[in-house]
């Protein structure tokens, strides 16, 4: 069966992106595990950088309304849980092996699957139920509890794909009554004063090369969400959305030749059953009689560490100013 050009340019962009993003994360493990800065230093200045690119993007956004959210509550919700999910994130890159700390966020789409449930009334049958099953006694392999290696940082890990997945299903749940600039600036500004409040006990002087990384953190993601989207508008979600699995690869090349890590057996075998487990909900969650919500794949991002907007927001943004170019 041959295979639509448009899919396979978008299944090639996507990969081209989950390469860039896996980049991004080296960055942020050596600012935290080489360079020892503080999880808060390394999110204030990305942000600090970050914000003049992501701001001039989502003044494209030409939906009607003002910047004032009309759901508050939800808003101030995943504002606190974005700062959360990036101290997390951060803290679990910096102290976790590269190919210890993906397999724990690569949970994120089960749990997605699991809170889609009370928030969205999204009904899992036997086989999502199991694949969820499967996934989640995947990452007690990576974990083993119990073990000499569990510590601190796996729990960071866990705590960062639970809040991620919190917040995808929050977007979900409110991203068809707020504007898509509202859902992205007030995460955004809420990471940014959190952590420059705490400046002032975290600060650590960086030399010019360090601000140099951070600067490429911000040109990475914003490239990386870019080719994406890209990827997106070439082909279905279904086919996109597994190619995040990919970043292992990475992981485990990076983890390998830049910060010597070793790579454990038990390790390896969580990291299949959690890849498996999570492709089967992608591909059960495309069947249109199964889900009605698709809250996996409609979040069309990978896991989350609470410091690049979601690309269903910048999706909304470019097609609703695709539309009204179309309009008479």
């Amino acid at each position: 069966m041959t295979v639509p050009q448009s899919n396979l340019r978008g299944a090639l962009l996507s990969l081209l992106a989950f390469a860039i993003y896996a980049s991004n994360d080296v960055i942020v493990k050596y600012l935290g595990s080489n360079a020892q800065y503080h999880p808060f230093q390394t999110i204030f200045f990305s942000g600090l950088l970050s914000f003049p690119l992501m701001t001039i993007m989502m003044m494209s956004d030409r939906s009607d309304g003002n910047l004032r959210p009309k759901m508050p509550g939800w808003t101030a919700l995943r504002s606190v849980l974005t700062v959360l999910n990036g101290l997390t994130g951060f803290y679990a890159f910096s102290v976790l092996p590269l190919s210890e700390a993906y397999p724990i966020f690569f949970a994120m789409p089960m749990l997605v699957t699991l809170i889609a449930i009370p928030m969205l009334g999204e009904r899992v049958g036997i086989h999502r139920g199991l694949a969820v099953v499967v996934g989640l006694l995947g990452v007690l392999v990576v974990l083993r509890p119990g073990s000499g290696s569990f510590g601190l940082g796996h729990i960071a890990a866990l705590s960062a794909a639970t809040l991620g997945a919190i917040n995808s299903v929050l977007v979900r749940k409110t991203g068809h009554t707020e504007r898509a600039a509202v859902i992205m600036l007030y995460p955004m500004i809420a990471n940014f004063i959190v952590s420059g409040l705490a400046m002032p006990f975290v600060y650590k002087p960086m030399p010019i090369e360090h601000l140099g990384l951070v600067a490429a953190m911000a040109v990475l993601g914003l490239t990386a969400s870019l080719i994406a989207i890209a990827a997106y508008r070439r082909a279905p979600a279904v086919i996109v959305a597994p190619m995040q699995y990919s970043q292992i690869i990475w992981a485990t090349i990076f983890g390998t030749l830049i910060f010597h890590e070793s790579h454990d057996f038990w390790t390896a075998v969580g990291t299949v059953i959690i890849i498996v487990s999570g492709i089967y909900i992608v591909l059960r969650e495309d069947k249109p009689r199964v889900s009605r919500n698709r809250p996996v794949l409609e979040t069309r991002s990978r896991f989350d560490i609470g410091l690049t907007p979601r690309l269903s927001q910048w999706l909304r943004i470019f097609d609703n100013r695709k539309s009204q170019k179309d309009s008479p």
